[in-house]
Protein backbone atom coordinates (compact mmCIF):
# COMPACT_ATOMS: atom_id res chain seq x y z
CA UNK A 1 0.00 0.00 0.00
CA UNK A 2 1.03 3.26 -0.97
CA UNK A 3 1.57 6.07 2.14
CA UNK A 4 0.95 9.18 1.89
CA UNK A 5 4.40 10.59 2.14
CA UNK A 6 5.46 7.91 -0.48
CA UNK A 7 2.51 9.96 -2.64
CA UNK A 8 4.20 13.33 -1.50
CA UNK A 9 7.67 12.44 -2.66
CA UNK A 10 6.48 11.37 -6.10
CA UNK A 11 4.76 14.96 -6.57
CA UNK A 12 8.09 16.17 -5.28
CA UNK A 13 9.87 14.33 -7.53
CA UNK A 14 7.84 15.62 -10.63
CA UNK A 15 8.28 19.23 -8.99
CA UNK A 16 12.03 18.64 -9.38
CA UNK A 17 11.69 17.44 -12.79
CA UNK A 18 9.60 20.42 -13.91
CA UNK A 19 12.66 22.83 -12.92
CA UNK A 20 10.02 23.25 -9.29
CA UNK A 21 11.75 23.27 -5.90
CA UNK A 22 11.02 19.50 -5.15
CA UNK A 23 8.39 20.07 -2.01
CA UNK A 24 5.15 17.68 -2.61
CA UNK A 25 2.12 17.57 -0.63
CA UNK A 26 -0.62 15.14 0.13
CA UNK A 27 -4.24 15.66 1.91
CA UNK A 28 -6.04 12.52 3.33
CA UNK A 29 -9.31 12.18 5.16
CA UNK A 30 -9.97 10.77 8.25
CA UNK A 31 -9.97 7.01 6.23
CA UNK A 32 -6.87 7.52 4.65
CA UNK A 33 -8.79 8.62 1.12
CA UNK A 34 -6.73 10.89 -0.95
CA UNK A 35 -8.53 14.04 -1.42
CA UNK A 36 -5.41 16.34 -3.49
CA UNK A 37 -1.76 15.76 -4.81
CA UNK A 38 0.32 18.82 -5.06
CA UNK A 39 3.48 19.98 -6.02
CA UNK A 40 4.86 23.14 -5.63
CA UNK A 41 4.55 25.29 -8.80
CA UNK A 42 5.77 29.23 -7.72
CA UNK A 43 8.01 29.03 -11.63
CA UNK A 44 5.19 27.90 -13.65
CA UNK A 45 2.84 30.30 -11.86
CA UNK A 46 5.61 32.84 -11.80
CA UNK A 47 3.19 33.15 -8.59
CA UNK A 48 5.51 32.71 -4.91
CA UNK A 49 2.34 31.45 -3.08
CA UNK A 50 1.70 28.38 -5.08
CA UNK A 51 3.60 26.36 -2.45
CA UNK A 52 2.65 22.42 -2.47
CA UNK A 53 1.02 22.73 0.65
CA UNK A 54 -1.63 25.87 -0.36
CA UNK A 55 -2.16 23.96 -3.43
CA UNK A 56 -3.54 20.67 -1.67
CA UNK A 57 -5.07 22.50 1.08
CA UNK A 58 -7.23 24.32 -1.78
CA UNK A 59 -7.89 21.68 -3.80
CA UNK A 60 -8.96 19.64 -0.51
CA UNK A 61 -11.37 22.03 0.38
CA UNK A 62 -13.02 22.30 -2.76
CA UNK A 63 -13.41 18.76 -3.55
CA UNK A 64 -14.80 18.66 0.55
CA UNK A 65 -16.74 21.51 0.35
CA UNK A 66 -17.49 23.82 3.76
CA UNK A 67 -14.96 25.69 5.53
CA UNK A 68 -12.46 23.56 7.14
CA UNK A 69 -10.38 20.38 6.89
CA UNK A 70 -10.34 18.91 10.81
CA UNK A 71 -10.59 15.38 9.82
CA UNK A 72 -7.99 15.66 7.71
CA UNK A 73 -4.12 15.34 7.43
CA UNK A 74 -1.49 17.00 5.17
CA UNK A 75 1.40 15.18 4.16
CA UNK A 76 4.36 17.07 2.57
CA UNK A 77 7.83 16.87 2.32
CA UNK A 78 9.05 19.77 3.94
CA UNK A 79 8.34 21.44 7.24
CA UNK A 80 5.97 24.22 6.42
CA UNK A 81 6.70 28.00 5.72
CA UNK A 82 5.04 30.68 7.87
CA UNK A 83 2.35 31.14 5.23
CA UNK A 84 1.51 27.54 4.37
CA UNK A 85 1.76 27.20 8.78
CA UNK A 86 -1.01 30.19 8.87
CA UNK A 87 -3.32 28.13 6.40
CA UNK A 88 -2.91 25.13 7.59
CA UNK A 89 -4.29 26.20 10.79
CA UNK A 90 -6.75 28.81 9.31
CA UNK A 91 -7.88 25.24 7.71
CA UNK A 92 -8.63 23.77 11.20
CA UNK A 93 -6.45 20.39 9.35
CA UNK A 94 -5.91 17.70 12.43
CA UNK A 95 -2.66 16.47 11.19
CA UNK A 96 0.54 18.01 9.46
CA UNK A 97 2.90 14.98 8.80
CA UNK A 98 6.33 16.27 7.61
CA UNK A 99 9.24 15.07 6.15
CA UNK A 100 12.37 17.21 6.31
CA UNK A 101 13.03 19.51 8.81
CA UNK A 102 13.75 23.41 7.79
CA UNK A 103 15.94 25.74 9.85
CA UNK A 104 15.82 28.43 7.29
CA UNK A 105 12.26 29.16 6.09
CA UNK A 106 10.23 26.70 8.61
CA UNK A 107 7.63 27.96 10.41
CA UNK A 108 6.49 24.21 12.91
CA UNK A 109 9.45 23.36 14.71
CA UNK A 110 12.25 26.61 13.51
CA UNK A 111 11.88 30.00 13.35
CA UNK A 112 8.28 31.30 14.50
CA UNK A 113 6.86 28.19 15.65
CA UNK A 114 3.97 29.08 14.84
CA UNK A 115 1.57 26.64 16.35
CA UNK A 116 3.16 26.67 19.55
CA UNK A 117 2.20 30.64 19.45
CA UNK A 118 -0.88 31.67 22.36
CA UNK A 119 -2.88 33.66 19.52
CA UNK A 120 -2.83 31.06 16.97
CA UNK A 121 -6.36 29.48 17.46
CA UNK A 122 -5.91 26.05 16.30
CA UNK A 123 -2.60 23.91 16.70
CA UNK A 124 -3.06 20.35 14.56
CA UNK A 125 -1.24 17.24 15.74
CA UNK A 126 2.82 17.29 14.57
CA UNK A 127 4.75 14.53 13.62
CA UNK A 128 7.94 15.33 11.98
CA UNK A 129 10.81 13.59 10.57
CA UNK A 130 9.02 11.15 8.19
CA UNK A 131 10.72 9.80 5.30
CA UNK A 132 13.25 12.89 6.47
CA UNK A 133 16.33 11.71 4.94
CA UNK A 134 14.07 10.66 1.31
CA UNK A 135 12.89 14.34 1.62
CA UNK A 136 16.12 16.01 2.25
CA UNK A 137 17.98 14.30 -0.53
CA UNK A 138 15.58 15.98 -3.00
CA UNK A 139 16.02 19.43 -1.78
CA UNK A 140 19.50 18.96 -1.30
CA UNK A 141 20.53 16.95 -4.93
CA UNK A 142 18.21 19.82 -6.15
CA UNK A 143 20.01 22.47 -4.96
CA UNK A 144 23.77 21.24 -5.93
CA UNK A 145 22.32 21.12 -9.62
CA UNK A 146 21.68 24.23 -9.50
CA UNK A 147 24.90 25.61 -7.89
CA UNK A 148 26.73 22.87 -10.72
CA UNK A 149 24.94 24.38 -13.42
Amino acid sequence: MTTPMQLALEQARQAAAEGEVPVGAVVTDAQGQVLALARNAVEAGQNPLLHAEYLALTAARAARGGKYLADCTLSVTLEPCAFCAGAIASLRVGKLVFGAYDPKTGAVEHGPRLFTQPTTHHKPEVIGGVREQDCAALLTDFFQAKRDA
